[in-house]
């Protein structure tokens, strides 16, 4: 026998919504993938509640027995369900980029109720680059600028467009088994980083790089048209050369070349104010004092990135909103 909560869908919550007064506001479901989600897709839909309606950004565990995390079987239990009082808020993964290549890349594209988020992930926007030197300030609270962030990811991203074309046309081809994106992210690791070492690690990655477009190139010599292709298909989707950390995995963006690079930024400014107050401390109480104010004062980076709210000047944030206006301002919550 089936239990309510498994036949819960927009209709089961229009319903909901017709027992309360008149002059109640609506509630509309929002479902996500994980805990982690709820902050960002709260950022996005706060912005569309009014006397009408509003949100609650809910964990799709209250949805049958599917486990969180699990983006496919959540969109194939909610496509047919979502809709004006429930909708689902996902990662795009290569989903969007792919271009209908598989059932759940069509859902995401054609279901309006289905917002998404442009990029490959949440993690890829709170890693905006623009923002991150605005982290290591709140992490620190030293302002002084020792390493150019967004110019580096931007080198960084220059350099592993060529291969991330390949990835796409990968996916695209259906024969993603033979170049995967733990391939693609396996070449494109930095390794251990260093501020010094900056440059060094850029240039082994664009000679990783350019050996494997080599390999691959020589496994498909009449891919030239094919790649072109999907090269310009993908700048019309939003994705240049200067942005592509944007739409690669992003558990590797995050833990695997942003973080490493804010700790040890983060470190080396924190050693900064610290020795300024030792040389500026006029005794030994005072820089005590001056230590322990300073030391309680520095914030966790993984937690300050995650809150990290510069993506909303970013233009797959903006596209997301865009598509939640058009959803939202097209209907009435009655």
């Amino acid at each position: 026998m089936k239990r309510l909560k498994d036949n819960i869908s927009s209709q089961y919550f229009e319903a909901a919504n017709r027992m309360k007064p008149k002059t109640a506001r609506k509630r509309i479901v929002a479902y996500v993938e994980a805990y982690d989600d709820v902050f960002f897709w709260r950022t996005v839909l706060s912005r569309f509640e009014n006397s009408e309606r509003y949100f609650e950004v809910l964990l799709p565990t209250r949805v049958g027995k599917l486990e969180r995390g699990k983006k496919a079987a959540m969109m194939k239990l909610l496509s047919d369900k979502v809709g004006r009082n429930m909708i689902a808020c996902v990662d795009a993964d290569y989903d969007y980029l792919i271009q209908g290549n598989t059932e759940t890349s069509r859902q995401l594209l054609n279901n309006p109720y289905i917002l998404h988020t442009y990029a490959y992930a949440i993690e890829n926007l709170q890693c905006f680059a623009p923002t991150l030197r605005d982290v290591c300030v709140a992490v620190t609270l030293n302002d002084r600028q020792i390493f150019d962030i967004a110019e580096y990811l931007r080198e960084y991203s220059q350099a592993i467009f060529p291969l991330f074309v390949w990835s796409i046309w990968y996916y695209r081809q259906d024969v993603y088994r033979d170049f995967t994106i733990s391939d693609f992210c396996s070449v494109i690791e930095t390794g251990n980083f260093t501020i010094q070492k900056a440059p060094e690690i850029l240039q082994r990655v664009r000679r990783k790089v350019g050996t494997r477009i080599a390999q691959l190139q020589r496994q498909h010599p009449d891919a030239k048209e094919s790649y072109l292709a999907v090269k310009e298909s993908i700048r019309e989707l939003g994705v240049t050369p200067d942005t592509t950390y944007l739409y690669i995995q992003g558990h590797h963006l995050f833990d695997g070349v942003v973080m490493p690079m804010l700790k040890k930024i983060c470190s080396q400014l924190v050693n900064e104010r610290q020795n300024e107050i030792h040389r500026q401390s006029q005794h030994s109480t005072q820089r005590r004092n001056e230590l322990s104010c300073y030391t309680k004062s520095v914030a966790d980076i993984e937690g300050t990135l995650k809150k990290n709210l510069g993506y909303v000047l970013s233009e797959p944030f903006r596209r997301i909103q865009a598509d939640a206006e058009r959803l939202f301002s097209s209907q009435k919550t009655s």
